[in-house]
């Protein structure tokens, strides 16, 4: 399951798409009295009309990025599980009979989703969101969509949401195993960034665990590397509005680097499962001009892991510790 993405690149799909994703009380805690007329009034009118542009820029011939590597990392899962590649050696696939993903906003559907699954006579699921580190702003708003359901059921499915995985070891070789490549193949820079998604500094502060859990990844991964700690720095991005959130800035980061003299950077996004608007258009094509207008030389953007190999034999070895 992962957030959710426009079902075509226009304002109407736009617009209607952050009109659900921005009315989560999840995404945005600010009292409804408060935020409502500020999503209607100011948001609603005029933001759609920005960031459609930059959907029109990674639309593919297929659809939006986001929805197509999640419908392939679900087909390359089933392909795995069935092939029995898992690193538990078995060649059986447990008791998973079917693999499907779902949005948390726009469509498919988890409600969709979990009513054909029934329908066809599966009555235990596993749900994973592909959110590496917990937050409430991404993975708790699973968890209330699946409350929703039961509040709304009558003939309950057995649901077990995996809540993170931000600290497994194959999801940590899968992402060095993604940088040692990239490497292989382009050369190295002077720098690499990791650039997680942010949120508001106040979600941390009541609790959310989001941030630690960065860090633990970012330590883990730059272990694994064997990078020293003038080689690197973690950073966050996606900021909206005036508040303070998650620091340091991505943006930020990288004209600093730029102005002191650092030529050439690597830029990965370990938050995100698959590539999307925020990776595509906001790091590879927003920094990267930054970046080199402040006098950078060489700007590369590592894709994220989507359905390569070691990404889905995570998942795969995920899946058998629930069905073994």
């Amino acid at each position: 399951m992962n957030l959710g993405t426009p079902e075509a690149p226009n304002k109407s799909a736009v617009k209607a798409f952050l009109k659900e994703f921005l009315s989560d009380h999840r995404v945005v805690e600010i009292p409804r009295l408060v935020w409502l007329p500020i999503l209607y009034g100011i948001i609603l009118p005029f933001r759609p009309r920005r960031v459609v542009n930059g959907y029109r820029q990674i639309w593919t011939q297929e659809g939006s990025p986001l929805e197509v590597i999640t419908r392939r990392q679900a087909s390359a899962l089933a392909e795995t599980l069935s092939a029995g590649r898992c690193a538990s050696e078995s060649n059986e696939a447990g008791s998973v009979s079917c693999v499907t993903y779902a949005m948390t906003y726009g469509k498919p559907t988890l409600k969709q989703r979990v009513a054909e699954l029934s329908g066809a006579g599966v009555d235990r699921i596993l749900l994973l969101p592909l959110y590496p580190q917990y937050s409430a702003t991404t993975t708790a708003a699973v968890y209330d969509q699946y409350a929703s359901l039961i509040l709304n059921s009558r003939n309950i499915p057995d649901i077990v949401i995996h809540k993170h995985y931000y600290e497994r070891a194959d999801y940590i070789d899968a992402l060095a195993d993604s940088i040692q490549q990239f490497w292989q193949r382009s050369g190295r820079s002077e720098r690499l960034l990791l650039s997680f998604h942010g949120i508001p500094q106040r979600c941390v502060d009541l609790g959310d665990p989001y941030y630690d859990q960065c860090r633990l990844t970012s330590f883990a991964l730059i272990e694994r590397l064997g990078l020293n700690p003038d080689q690197w720095a973690f950073s966050f991005q996606s900021r909206l509005g005036s508040a303070r959130w998650l620091q340091p800035y991505t943006d930020q980061i990288l004209l600093e680097w730029a102005k002191s003299g650092v030529n050439s950077v690597d830029v990965i996004c370990p938050a995100f499962s698959a590539d999307c608007l925020e990776t595509i258009e906001e790091i590879d094509a927003e920094n990267k001009q930054r970046f080199l207008e402040a006098g950078g030389k060489s700007f590369n953007f590592i894709p994220c892991l989507n359905d390569s190999e070691k990404h889905i034999l995570m998942m795969a070895n995920l899946v058998k510790e629930y069905t073994e």
